[in-house]
């Protein structure tokens, strides 16, 4: 059931009158059940019902999705009963609510978890606003969040920063406490927001129970993630973009194959519709992704204003299988198959035809896995990641030919993924070094993923060799942050030196600018 909104207009509201009438009502002990159709208004929680803070996300000129879960027992289950719930939000101008612009009620309901989606619509363009939420006598903590310009104004700057890969169990999320101080307008996660894996021990942190599988696993996978108060405090610090990758279901899947042989089909999707509806509630996005069963459209435009355009894509839920049996191998075989896709048709569709008419001076394919074509073999021969588009030949050059012939203004590609470091000049063809770099690909390396990395891996030097085309590459752990404006890209790779412990510093490792009009990387 989706959430209903009501909105109670502009008027102010002091912080005692929108705590008053505090919960009169003690929930009493429930067993799963039916869900009764009466509305608790007021409820006291025995333990604070917003432990998994408070989220915004999908921004748009004039509003923002505003995100919470009710989870007094986050771990298990979520810890409310079978029944609808009321919520009180509430948006300011200013942090202290003195100036409450709007407010209103959204029902957070058993079917989802007890997810609030709030999609607040009639903000003034292009300014930062407060928000928060109660639930009986408890309140959320305080989040910020923004709108975008105007879709007919050039704004002179954005700055946003780009993550994914954030393993529990492999490493703290020191990163993310770094990035929420850089006082950004957006931050974009490319997939792998958590792992589905069975806990192991021995680790930094741990995964509690087998490999998930059911709404209630991925559920309490997520809010296992969520409660690091670092990456609360990233969610707060301002509005977020979000798609996945495979990990927020299995890894490696490719569509409706797992990457595993002999698994039942069928089962396969009902394991899928548990992963996309608990990724759903967990994630301020808006009603219009709501999942239907095993498929969800993640897939969306958002504009800032005419600067520009980011284009969040999805390529693990309509892509044809891995060529050649996955893993790293030569080129060869199905790889070249004609009838390959990575978008899927009608994904691939809506990407052309939004970038045909996209007016904006920088096209932004925000996306998982790496476009560049690397080869990891020394010497002759080659080894390529069968999971990449390296393994999808024919779709990966219709694309970047396409960027090529339809002159799209300015493109760049956004990628997470494979917890490394890249930069790369994107060529049609990459046999041919001397060919013209028809757009650049900036490669975030993990939050935390694989744990401690490495300022310098060992194959790096004969890596850059055996690839003319990569610019840069680097195994440390952190994000890329990146300001843009209407003459250039810079993105400023940051890493953190380890995530093992806590209090990791902050270290720019190596920038790099994009000049408009002129595709390719130079080192700063």
């Amino acid at each position: 059931m989706r959430p209903v909104y009501c909105d109670f207009g502009t008027q102010t509201v002091s912080r005692r009158a929108w705590l008053a009438g505090a919960a009169t009502l003690v929930l009493p002990p429930w067993q799963a059940g039916q869900v009764d159709g009466v509305v608790r208004r007021r409820v006291l929680f025995a333990e604070n019902p917003f432990q998994l803070g408070v989220a915004s996300g999908d921004p748009t000129a004039d509003g923002v999705v505003l995100w919470t879960r009710l989870a007094p027992q986050p771990l298990s289950g979520g810890g409310m009963p079978p029944t609808r719930v009321e919520v009180g939000w509430q948006v300011a101008r200013d942090e202290g609510f003195q100036q409450i612009v709007q407010e209103g009620t959204a029902i957070a309901a058993p079917q989802l978890g007890h997810s609030v989606h709030v999609e607040v619509a009639g903000l003034e363009p292009d300014r930062w606003y407060w928000y928060r939420f109660r639930a009986g006598s408890e309140e959320s903590p305080v989040g910020r969040t923004r709108t975008l310009p105007a879709v007919e104004t050039m704004p002179q700057a954005l700055r946003f920063a780009f993550a994914s890969c954030q393993h529990f169990e492999t490493g703290y999320y020191t990163a993310y406490q770094h990035m929420a101080a850089e006082n950004l307008d957006l931050i974009i996660h490319l997939g792998d927001y958590i792992y589905e894996g069975a806990g192991r021990e021995n680790l930094i942190r741990q995964h509690t129970g087998l490999e998930i599988t059911s709404l209630e696993d991925y559920r309490n996978r997520h809010a296992l993630y969520k409660s690091d108060a670092d990456l609360q405090t990233a969610h707060a610090s301002c509005p977020w973009l979000v798609t996945w990758d495979d990990h927020e279901f299995d890894n490696n899947y490719a569509s409706q194959v797992s990457e595993e042989t002999g698994i039942d089909e069928v089962a396969f999707l009902a394991r899928r519709a548990n992963a996309y509806q608990a990724y759903y509630e967990h994630m301020p996005l808006r009603r219009s992704t709501v999942p239907r069963g095993p498929a969800m459209q993640i897939y969306r435009a958002v504009p800032f204003g005419r600067l520009t355009t980011f284009f969040v894509l999805d390529t693990r839920q309509y892509r044809s299988n891995q060529p050649n049996g996955d893993g790293k191998k030569p080129l060869e075989g199905e790889v070249f198959d004609p009838q390959a896709t990575m978008l899927g048709a009608r994904q691939e569709g809506w990407l052309t035809a939004g970038l045909l008419h996209s007016e904006t001076q920088w096209n932004v394919l925000a996306q998982q896995v790496m476009m560049a074509r690397v080869d990891r073999l020394p010497g002759a021969g080659g080894h390529y990641s069968m999971d990449q588009w390296s393994g999808y030949d024919v779709p990966r050059k219709r694309l970047l030919r396409f960027l090529e012939n339809r002159q799209v203004p300015n493109p760049v590609v956004l990628t997470g993924d494979i917890h490394t470091n890249y930069v790369n000049d994107l060529k049609v063809d990459f046999d041919r070094p001397e060919s013209t770099t028809v757009a650049t690909e900036f490669v975030g390396t993990s939050i935390s993923s694989a744990g401690d990395g490495m300022a310098k891996a060992a194959y790096t030097d004969t890596m850059l060799a055996e690839n003319p085309f990569v610019r840069f590459h680097n195994a440390e752990r952190g994000y890329v942050s990146c300001k843009v404006t209407p003459d250039a890209w810079r993105a400023d790779y940051q890493v953190v030196p380890f995530v093992t412990r806590r209090g990791a510093p902050l270290i720019t490792r190596k920038s790099f600018v994009v000049a408009a009009g002129r595709p390719g990387a130079e080192v700063v």
